[in-house]
């Protein structure tokens, strides 16, 4: 199962993102403007700018998650995405004895797909300790392990970078198990910034439209009503 947990944010986000826009076209010092705004005005502000799609204002928050449970598959999806920081749980200096991996569901519902998938799986554990029982280092016994092969991760993205990506991830086109990270990733962000990412999600939630043409999912009503609740 992913296990995902904001580690670290940019303190009062929403504030922060709403200052950045306003000195934009303010004579004030961000020092006054941070004393000066409400409650109400960064509520305010916040909405409008992502109603605008004034998107440079939040580059200057961050939000660092730790993350779980999920295969090395995801993980060559999601360092696909540029704007970010990864640090990944190393094959080369951490031994995969008894590694755990990830079943994909349309495997673990066929009951013999499933047989052939764990038999190999236990293969590639023993041929893994016998390499390393003949001396072979950790950064060549892994040449054998699988794409399935759970791995962890810790990743910052700044707003912007991860308004990209749910765009991208939360899509019902999305591979299954970067679409589940996604969403969670997403409920974290929404808790301590409701309202920077309030229509945060697939394209067709943010914008309003599906951008995939002749290959939408053909769901693009539902996700919009889904928005609307």
């Amino acid at each position: 199962m992913i296990k995902v947990k904001l580690l670290e944010h940019t303190p009062n986000p929403e504030r922060v993102v709403a200052m950045s826009a306003r000195l934009c076209y303010s004579a004030s010092g961000a020092e006054e403007l941070a004393e000066k705004m409400s409650p109400e005005q960064v509520e305010k502000l916040v909405s409008k700018i992502v109603q605008m799609g004034h998107a440079s204002t939040m580059e200057h928050v961050s939000f660092t998650f730790g993350i779980e449970g999920i295969s090395r598959v995801l993980t060559h999806q999601l360092v696909r995405h540029r704007l970010a920081s990864y640090s990944q749980q190393s094959q080369r200096y951490v031994a995969e004895h008894d590694f755990e991996y990830i079943l994909p569901p349309t495997i673990a519902d066929k009951p013999e797909a499933k047989a052939k998938f764990e038999a190999l799986m236990q293969t590639i554990r023993s041929t893994y300790d016998e390499l390393t029982e003949m001396g072979v280092p950790k950064e060549d016994a892994r040449y054998v392990l699988a794409n399935a092969t759970e791995t962890k991760i810790v990743v910052t993205m700044n707003a912007r970078s991860l308004m990209h990506f749910f765009n991208l991830r939360c899509c019902n086109r999305a591979q299954w198990e970067i679409r589940e990270l996604a969403y969670k990733m997403l409920a974290e962000a929404k808790k301590v910034a409701p309202l920077l990412f309030k229509n945060a999600g697939a394209s067709c939630v943010a914008t309003g439209h599906c951008p995939e043409g002749a290959m939408t999912c053909g769901q693009f009503a539902e996700m919009i009503k889904m928005r609307e609740k």
